[in-house]
């Protein structure tokens, strides 16, 4: 799967864009799987209520399925301007 960070979150992790295999059923098992990886990941998913979440392009909850998804966003609220 791929998997995608923006602004901040990417800045956090240090990559824009990884491949990650996972065994996760939803998004927040992805994100539980992420942040045990290493420090920089538990600090960029610390707070998720300052994280927004798309899958296959489509913003989705983090309680929502990751069945035969192909790419996870990850990003923070935009504003408008």
């Amino acid at each position: 799967m791929d998997i995608l960070y923006f602004a901040w979150v990417r800045e956090r992790i240090g990559l824009p864009r990884e491949q990650f295999e996972t065994q996760a059923a939803t998004v927040m098992e992805l994100v539980q799987e992420l942040r045990a990886r290493e420090d920089r990941y538990a600090v960029a998913f610390s707070d998720l209520s300052a994280l927004r979440v798309a899958v296959d392009q489509k913003l989705v909850d983090f309680d929502a399925s990751l069945a035969d998804a192909r790419e996870v966003a990850f990003f923070p609220p935009m504003t408008g301007g």
